[in-house]
């Protein structure tokens, strides 16, 4: 046997990384996301706080290094977080500090430490990772698909809804109040693909706030807080980093919170991630909106995530064959019948009535609810015949994710 017929050797190392690695995890992060002092002065930080700050997510997360020698080259973290799937909790991995420095890219390394990473989370049961991607078409070429958008408005002054009025008020807090927190775990619970806030992802949340952006709560008639944005007014703008509401009252009592504003602002930008444009919405619906994709999944473990997984509880004794192909992870790799029965589901032996073949990632932005699956049919990512096909648009749930989030 010649040399080129052997496997060629790895000649680093993979470890897992401790908080004595802060100082090369710090850097490599700065390096890589090109994080300048300047940008650390103007957010109101120190080097040597924001390099603190990160020891809450080393102590937490599940991170793997690569090393050349004792020089951390790329590192890989996967974050424990709890997100509301159809009215379920499941724990989900947040993939975050994705970084290489460029002379060590194309040697596989990323994709070693992938899937050594997606290999603990099924070993942990964490059936769905997430990640914010600085890169679509390299995710998808590991199974990765897009499952939820951002959606960016600006609104002129005198594009301000003006009728809405609520019997409720508002009222500033502080960033640390109660009640601010916990109207974010309520939306969660109500909201399909809200992830849930512990305490780092808090701070993950305001790290790169300016010092008088304000949060305002609106509280209904009893005093009970059912909403609340979290804004910036600088230049003559309003900026609106989140809006959440529990119901239509707190919705239009935080428009008309706003529109209080409008003699001293000219404009108002911000986001949002529920499925729906804001113009619609809007009397004078003349406004700019930006849609683009913003997070994106991957299923670790098809078995373990359907073994949540909600369905249409009108639905009983649907049995569906999935043939998945997943280029990584081999136990997903294999052909899957699910019985779709009554709001849940069931692996099972039993002969299938319909039968349609996808990839993984096809899968995981259908069963999260991004794209249906006629959708995806069309455009050739589910195969099958169409009854199948719509036979299984009939027995899943139809929501697009809320995702605002990421660590």
């Amino acid at each position: 046997m010649n040399s080129t017929d052997k496997e060629e050797i790895f000649p680093y190392h993979i470890r897992d990384l401790t908080t004595n690695d802060i100082d090369q995890y710090n850097a490599l992060l700065r390096y890589a996301f090109q994080v300048t002092e300047q940008d650390l002065i103007n957010a109101g930080w120190q080097g040597d706080e924001i390099k603190q700050s990160k020891f809450p997510v080393l102590e937490r997360a599940d991170i793997l290094g690569c090393y050349d020698g004792e020089t951390l080259v790329s590192q890989f973290a996967v974050y424990p977080l709890n997100m509301n799937i159809y009215n379920e909790i499941y724990s989900i991995g947040f993939i975050t500090s994705v970084s290489t420095y460029p002379e060590y890219s194309g040697k596989g390394i990323m994709s070693r430490l992938m899937k050594k990473s997606l290999i603990r989370m099924r070993e942990k049961r964490q059936s769905l990772a997430l990640l914010y991607p600085y890169s679509i078409p390299l995710y998808r070429k590991f199974g990765w698909e897009i499952i939820s958008n951002k959606i960016s408005y600006s609104i002129k002054d005198r594009q301000i809804p003006s009728k809405s009025k609520a019997p409720g008020s508002v009222h500033r807090v502080s960033w640390e109040n109660e009640d601010f927190m916990n109207l974010h775990t309520q939306f969660a619970k109500q909201t399909h693909g809200c992830l849930f806030r512990n305490v780092l992802a808090w701070e993950e949340y305001w790290r790169w706030d300016y010092d008088d952006t304000m949060v305002a709560i609106y509280y209904s008639v009893e005093n009970k807080p059912l909403g609340y944005m979290v804004y910036l007014i600088r230049n003559d703008i309003m900026h609106i980093k989140e809006m959440i509401y529990l119901n239509r009252e707190a919705q239009k009592g935080l428009w008309e919170y706003i529109h209080a504003h409008d003699s001293m602002i000219d404009e108002v930008r911000g986001n949002t991630y529920f499925n729906e444009p804001v113009a619609f919405d809007m009397d004078d619906g003349d406004i700019k909106e930006t849609i683009r994709p913003y997070i994106m999944g991957r299923i670790v473990d098809i078995e373990e995530f359907f073994s949540h997984y909600r369905c249409d509880p009108l639905e009983k004794n649907v049995c569906i064959s999935f043939k998945i192909t997943d280029g990584i992870l081999d136990w997903n790799n294999r052909t899957f019948n699910i019985l779709f029965n009554e709001g849940r589901c069931l692996l099972t032996d039993q002969k299938a009535d319909y039968h349609v073949a996808m990839s993984i990632a096809t899968l995981t932005t259908l069963l999260l609810g991004y794209k249906t699956a006629i959708q995806l049919y069309r455009t050739e990512r589910i195969q099958g015949d169409e009854h199948s096909v719509r036979r299984l648009d009939d027995v899943i749930l139809h929501e697009t994710p809320y995702i605002s989030d990421y660590i």
